[in-house]
């Protein structure tokens, strides 16, 4: 059983010195050549991104941040760091959540104390869950791996071992981006384990022949996944295949890195002011800070190199491996990776909820966090999740 430790986030003031130091003379590119951003994240965007950035109060964050119970744990030769924190009530069901790229477990700060509290944040006391949310293997506060093979598959594995050195049987996961992947696996190595899943990009795909004739909605859909994947997959392309050259810039470069990752907050978001207007640049830098005093620019580059060595490769690949947890999907509009309900059942027959939701993006927890709350609340209220 590996042994659990508390963690105190507290980086080093020379860390935090050698930072500013960087920020102060860093060099930028002239203006983009096109009035959108088609070349990339344009150059006003990020000196305002820079600029929040160097006005950015880290030792406030980690005074916050290590009010939230934080641990460390070695499972299969890595360190994991999670966010463990338990419910004050008696009959709360364990959860385990788990982030993607670009993101870290901050996407998940503003929906713990409702799930953990839900009587202090307007649910009932059936609602409670003990929160679980570990760093993927190479973010974060979790471990660089110095060796192959830390994929989605084996990072599943990990997390059942983590959730059972934490004491828990039974209980449900969620995830968005290569988090989904992350739970989706989960539920196919321990589905015995796992209550129920709850997804905000499930891992399904089109058929060939989902291309003849689809509806005008899903026409829609693989327009966009289309786009995606010819205009907005570079980034994805580039990690899969040369991450560490890239790693070099992006440990090196405060402004770089701050690009790399704020031109998928700003793709990938509902920024509609209606609606709150995406993540905010303070969030924005407190992730972008994170990678870059952790120093994970290249380890989280490498997560791609690995896991587009594992992902399926195709539609039926994905469906020959079904998951038969219940599962429930909720999908928010300015995600770029949209995916049809019948897509969806083929890979996930035990498909008990899905819900279209008009406001959000990419990541839900920090755009619309009472939303995705609500969410995880209904998907688990009718599921036996015993600790």
């Amino acid at each position: 059983m590996p042994e659990i430790e508390p963690f105190t986030i507290h980086v080093p003031d020379r860390e935090l010195a050698d930072l500013h130091a960087r920020l102060a003379r860093v060099r930028l590119p002239e203006a983009e050549t096109v009035s959108d951003a088609t070349q990339g994240i344009e150059l006003a965007r990020l000196t305002a991104l820079l600029r929040a950035w160097r006005e950015h109060d880290w030792r406030a964050r980690e005074i916050r941040w290590n009010t939230l119970p934080h641990y460390r744990a070695r499972i299969d030769c890595l360190d994991i760091g999670f966010w463990h924190v338990r419910s004050p009530e008696r009959t709360a069901r364990p959860l385990i959540l788990t982030h993607g790229w670009p993101g870290s477990i901050l996407e998940f700060e503003k929906v713990i104390r409702p799930l953990t509290d839900p009587v202090a944040h307007g649910g009932s006391a059936s609602d409670a869950f003990d929160v679980v949310v570990p760093s993927l293997p190479g973010f974060g506060f979790s471990e660089r791996p110095s060796e192959r093979g830390w994929h989605p598959g084996r990072t599943a594995r990990a997390w059942a071992g983590l959730m059972t050195a934490l004491g828990y049987r039974r209980f449900g996961a969620h995830g968005g981006d290569w988090g989904a992947v992350v739970s989706t696996e989960l539920a196919l190595h321990a589905p015995d384990r796992v209550a129920g899943l709850h997804l905000t990009m499930p891992s399904a795909s089109p058929l060939p022949e989902d291309r003849v004739a689809p509806s005008a909605p899903e026409r829609r859909m693989l327009d966009r996944r289309d786009l995606h994947l010819s205009d907005g997959y570079g980034f994805g392309m580039l990690m899969g295949t040369r991450p560490q050259t890239l790693g070099y810039s992006l440990l090196d470069s405060p402004s770089g890195l701050a690009a790399w990752l704020g031109e998928k907050f700003a793709a990938y978001t509902d920024d509609r002011p209606e609606y709150g207007g995406g993540v905010s640049l303070a969030e924005q830098v407190d992730t972008i800070a994170l990678y870059w005093l952790t120093g994970t620019g290249a380890s989280s580059a490498r997560w791609y190199w690995e896991a587009m060595r594992w992902v399926p490769r195709s539609a039926e690949e994905e469906n020959a491996r079904p998951v038969t947890v219940p599962t429930a999907v909720s999908l928010f509009p300015a995600d770029p990776w949209p995916t049809a309900r019948r897509w969806a059942e083929r890979r996930y027959p035990n498909l008990h909820r899905w819900t279209e939701l008009d406001r959000g993006g990419h990541f839900p927890g920090l755009e619309q966090p009472d939303l995705l709350v609500s969410g995880i609340r209904e998907t688990f209220r009718d599921l036996p999740v015993n600790g």
